[in-house]
């Protein structure tokens, strides 16, 4: 137990809470109806699956992949009980119109989220007075999310610039043990003591967290013709080893550049679908890749093009449990059935490079021949639309094994900053030829 814990266990403010009503059973039918529609974007009935009228559509601006507790990996809370948790995430593009995604997709009991809210930031846990909206399912406060299941919020109206910090709150007054997470957010979120504060603008906190729970993706409205591009991968793609709160995971670095790219002008979504200690073949921490790729990827609103980079825990990981790694024929077959996935979906996907990686706790000979044969197959099989040669850009020209000590976060596997920036740069270089 941290020393958080202690004192959020310790200190109770007493506070009369809000009594929100429960789901009338009567209501299910509707809120099965719109969850099914996608809600629309706007006010109307919507004309087709995720649209409005006006050829607008869903696009997701912000995404984290979901994963059980890690005890070995975070020491944090796990368990909620008549708390608020004000997370706070980075969207890419900005919209008019939101509504917010909540999953339980691995928990071991339904998920009654009693009240819900969205904010901008303003700092901490203050959210700018203007923008509080509450978040409504099905046009009901309190919602039951089944074990396994996601829900969508009702759409809410809100200028949401690009780049801009939400703050979604969520209110649980039963016990949520154990809880759908993704570990390592590396921004920091805060918990309120016992009550419900998810319609206050300033809300009191007891401890923090650098994890998001049950919080899985934001959407916006868009033009129909929006790109959205899907970073899936392990901790690289995660940003493990990125300075917490500095949005400095590559795939946040790859948003902010491309907008800066067109201001004003046609704006590309970037989501992140990076779990650290993820493999391409066996669960480890969080599903294995192939079993997530429908959950993490494929179903994000408005998806146009993936980014895989994933792999070298497939190599490293056994060399710590005493097992021989995955040799680069499994690898390869591994890939090839995650384009056809995606492809499958007239969707476009780049392949990046496995970094280098020698001096990591989990290096051997064995498993740097796999590493190369492996990055030669991607940059000669022809099998992905596009590739961005990460290894050849991290790399040391004087030791190929080796990451470039500019780049090294020190523990030799992950970039730092500097590291996560260059991949960016790199990305965007690799995905700009493929947007219209």
């Amino acid at each position: 137990m941290m020393a958080g814990d202690v004192f959020r266990l310790s200190f109770r403010m007493p506070r009369e809470r809000r009594k929100t009503p429960r789901l009338r059973s009567g209501s299910w039918a509707g809120l099965m109806i719109l969850l099914l529609l996608g809600c629309g974007c706007s006010s109307e009935p919507a004309t087709s699956v995720g649209g409005d009228s006006a050829g607008a559509h869903w696009v997701g601006t912000w995404s984290s992949a979901q994963q059980a507790p890690v005890p070995v990996v975070y020491q944090g809370p796990y368990r909620f009980r008549d708390e608020t948790l004000r997370q706070v995430v980075r969207v890419s593009i900005g919209g008019t119109r939101l509504r917010v995604r909540f999953s339980n997709c691995l928990g071991a009991a339904p998920l009654v989220i009693d009240a819900a809210s969205v904010g901008i930031q303003e700092q901490g846990a203050a959210i700018r007075p203007d923008s509080l909206r509450v978040l409504t399912f099905g046009g009901e406060p309190v919602v039951t999310v089944a074990r396994g299941a996601r829900v969508l919020s009702d759409p809410v109206d809100l200028a949401v610039p690009e780049e801009a910090d939400l703050a979604v709150s969520v209110y649980v007054s039963g016990d949520t043990m154990p809880s759908t997470m993704h570990v390592r957010a590396l921004q920091v979120s805060f918990i309120s003591p016992a009550g419900d504060f998810t319609g206050v603008g300033e809300m009191p906190v007891v401890g923090t967290t650098t994890s998001w729970f049950w919080l899985s993706g934001v959407e916006v409205c868009a033009h129909p013709d929006t790109p959205v591009v899907v970073a899936l991968g392990d901790s690289i793609t995660d940003g493990y080893a990125s300075t917490i709160g500095a949005n400095a995971a590559y795939p946040s670095v790859l948003a902010r550049r491309l907008l800066a790219r067109t201001p004003g002008g046609s704006r590309i979504a970037v989501l992140n679908a990076g779990i650290g200690g993820n493999r391409v073949l066996a669960d480890f921490i969080g599903p294995n890749v192939q079993a997530r790729l429908d959950r993490d990827v494929l179903t994000q609103s408005g998806i146009t093009h993936v980014i895989l980079l994933a792999g070298i825990n497939d190599i490293g990981i056994p060399e710590l449990l005493g097992l021989p790694g995955a040799n680069a024929e499994a690898l390869i077959a591994g890939y090839r059935q995650i384009i056809q996935r995606v492809h499958a979906r007239g969707l476009k996907i780049i392949g990046g490079t496995l970094l280098p990686y020698e001096g990591a706790m989990y290096y051997s000979a064995a498993g740097e021949e796999t590493r190369e044969a492996v990055n030669a197959w991607i940059r000669t099989g022809n099998a992905f639309d596009g590739i961005v040669d990460f290894d050849e850009l991290v790399g040391d020209p004087a030791n190929p094994r080796r990451m470039l000590p500019i780049y090294d976060s020190g523990d030799h596997l992950h970039p730092g900053d500097a590291g996560y920036a260059a991949m960016a740069e790199a990305a965007e270089r690799a995905l700009l030829p493929m947007i219209p």
